[in-house]
């Protein structure tokens, strides 16, 4: 298999990916989450971002997701008291069932389409807060550009919220409670992990699927990323938490790897 080598050429073969994706997660997720958010004040938010967010005051603030997937942690904030709410997605199938959960809670959610690198220039500069959430920054082959592309939705003095799975567990094979921990990956490879089994990381299905193509990036480099395009640290924080749908035998081992992190960083005034 040839190997992509520019990162519009990746992130496009990334975003037909998840697109081909969204049906089967559809079939598995959607009523449930559509049943759930007619719920008034519905959230399926963790601790840790409930907690993080009412600390960022969401209540009242604009508020962006990047990369949101169908919008559940966007349409939870909502929930909050956020203001505007925008999510950023490349798979319009999910958008559209973003869509379908926003009119099932009767909220004014907006979702648009769009490369992560190339955010629509009018909402440079107007969100309070912009969240990250699981299984996004694994996605972007230009970690220092994904970093400078979303820094420009946030107003002077914005933050950007992190909640990710850590780095770390990327170098043990994933598998159930009862597989045991197998060291697979360097912690500093630099090449993508191409895989074409599918996405489906809910229920497990395997399809000849488009390749996608992922990667690895050192929590320096992560940090460093934010860093460059002149965000400041405002909290960083490495927990036990097991967040992903993948590495039950490191949470099951109780071995004491990092398996999670939230970080908040800030747009100076």
């Amino acid at each position: 298999m040839s190997l992509p080598k520019d990162t519009k050429t990746i992130t496009k073969a990334n975003r037909a990916a998840w697109q081909e994706a969204a049906p089967i997660h559809q079939k598995l997720n959607q009523a449930r989450l559509e049943e759930a958010f007619k719920t008034p004040g519905y959230s399926c938010l963790k601790p840790v971002e409930t907690r993080i967010l009412k600390r960022l005051d969401v209540a009242g603030k604009d508020v962006a997701q990047m990369c949101c997937n169908n919008g559940r942690e966007l349409l939870s904030a909502k929930n909050m008291g956020a203001a505007r709410c925008v999510g950023f997605d490349g798979a319009q199938n999910f958008l559209d069932q973003g869509c379908a959960l926003a009119k099932a809670a009767n909220l004014d959610v907006q979702f648009e389409w769009c490369d992560a690198y190339e955010i629509p220039p009018q909402f440079h500069g107007t969100f309070d807060i912009v969240m990250i959430t699981i299984g996004v920054l694994g996605w972007m082959p230009d970690i220092d550009g994904f970093f400078a592309s979303v820094a420009q939705l946030l107003k002077p003095g914005g933050a950007l919220f992190i909640h990710e799975h850590h780095p770390v567990t990327v170098m043990v094979k994933p598998g159930p409670a009862e597989a045991p921990v197998e060291w697979e990956l360097s912690y500093f490879a630099s090449a993508p992990y191409v895989d074409t089994n599918g996405l489906d990381y809910y229920g497990g299905t395997r399809y000849d699927a488009l390749p996608n193509y992922s990667y690895s990036h050192k929590l320096s480099d992560i940090l460093m990323g934010a860093v460059k395009c002149g965000l400041l640290l405002e909290d960083f924080e490495e927990r036990p938490d097991h967040i992903s749908n993948a590495w039950w035998n490191v949470e099951a081992s109780d071995i004491g790897l990092p398996m999670s992190y939230t970080l908040v960083l800030r747009r100076p005034l």
